[in-house]
């Protein structure tokens, strides 16, 4: 289970995987100097709402991983999590499509 850390004071854990996902997402767009909204599902320990943050070049962002390895990143999902934060709803997180080289996973945000 990794962490994304956004700020110095918003810390969620997602799956290794989505979060090799996110970070491709959000790197390409922070890149490009582009600012979007991330949102995801809380936790049921801390209200079980949803959180939204600013994302912007400006913007301290950790990535931390549990496991040493890094994921292979499915294309499609990161095509189309890149269309959802060009969207006015911004970036938030999508049931892994199928590819033609693994099956899909279906990931929540933790």
């Amino acid at each position: 289970m990794g962490k994304f850390h956004y700020d110095g004071i918003v810390r969620v854990d997602f799956d290794d995987r989505v979060l090799a996902h996110l970070q491709a997402v959000i790197g390409a767009k922070v890149r490009r100097g582009e600012s979007f909204h991330f949102s995801w599902k809380d936790d049921t320990s801390i209200g079980d709402g949803r959180t939204t943050v600013w994302i912007h070049p400006g913007a301290s962002l950790v990535y931390k991983f549990y496991g040493s390895r890094q994921a292979p990143l499915n294309r499609l999902w990161v095509d189309q999590m890149m269309f959802n934060a060009n969207s006015p709803a911004g970036l938030y997180v999508t049931p892994e499509p199928l590819d033609d080289k693994q099956p899909a996973v279906e990931h929540e945000a933790h």
